[in-house]
């Protein structure tokens, strides 16, 4: 069996009940986990221990929030208010899960479904996120950590082109598969708007919805985005339903061309806006 799996947030509890609910046992089956592995909920560390000791049966993507405990871990960013991961920087182990985490992939193809932590851009399809993605772990995974974390940050350029290299180029990337949730009219990202899709202003539209999008008809799972919910349609799946605050965790089965969704409520780790 292959589950998807969405934002898991620190909610070591929840996730626990969940594999428990869908029967995982890691001999037979495989979990892919839409990423946002860490904070906000009450056990980062346990996670992360979790998910390591499955080996092989669990790919891990990384969210935004991984990549701030990284940036966080080599002083790059500050702690924020709110932050939970504490627990992981204090452990002993701590450098261990430091670089099992930077070894983590930032897309990953499973059963057909491109899996991703928040979305694509309209120009790429399944095949130029993959190699863009790859790009990125290189240098996630690469000698010169300490020097690419700080240039990760930062909204700017908004709109992608073929041409761009280093920085622009790789910061791109890393906002379109962590943070993307509206694209304008012309295809450039914003970053401002995080209601669910109704919210979206004039002229914008939810990634998935870009007219003209390459990647249409290619299967594609996403987490990232709570205040959307739970979004199943034959080639798209939102698995973000707001574990961290109350909502619930979410598995869906999607081996054999198979669509079984589960779920286990969970108690608020944090509350909107907090």
């Amino acid at each position: 069996m292959i589950h998807l799996v969405g934002d898991v947030q620190g909610c070591d509890a929840a996730l626990g009940r969940l594999l428990d609910e869908i029967g995982f046992s890691p001999s037979r089956d495989r979990l892919v986990l839409l990423g946002d592995l860490v904070n906000r909920g009450p056990a980062s560390l346990a996670v992360l221990r979790r998910l390591a000791a499955l080996g092989d049966a669990a790919t891990a993507l990384l969210g935004n929030h991984d990549l701030h405990l990284l940036a966080v871990a080599h002083g790059v960013r500050p702690l924020h208010d709110g932050d939970t991961f504490g627990d992981v920087l204090a452990a002993p182990d701590a450098a261990a899960w430091v670089e099992w985490l930077r070894a983590r992939p930032l897309a990953h193809l499973e059963a057909g479904w491109l899996c991703v932590h928040a979305g694509l851009l309209p120009a790429w399809d399944t095949a130029q996120t993959l190699a863009l993605a790859a790009e990125v772990q290189a240098l996630l995974r690469g000698p010169g950590l300490a020097e690419f974390l700080p240039l990760m940050y930062g909204n700017r350029p908004e709109r992608w082109d073929d041409a761009l290299q280093g920085p622009d180029r790789w910061r791109v990337v890393i906002n379109t598969l962590t943070r993307i949730r509206f694209c304008r009219a012309d295809g450039s990202l914003d970053f401002k708007t995080k209601e669910g899709a109704a919210a979206a202003p004039p002229g914008h539209h939810p990634w998935f919805e870009m007219p003209g999008r390459r990647s249409a008809g290619e299967p594609i799972a996403f987490g990232h985005w709570s205040t959307l919910g739970l979004v199943s349609r034959p080639d798209l799946l939102s698995l973000d339903t707001g574990c961290v605050w109350g909502g619930a965790l979410t598995a869906v089965r999607v081996d054999g061309g198979r669509r079984e969704v589960q779920q286990v409520p969970c108690p608020q780790a944090q509350r909107p806006g907090a």
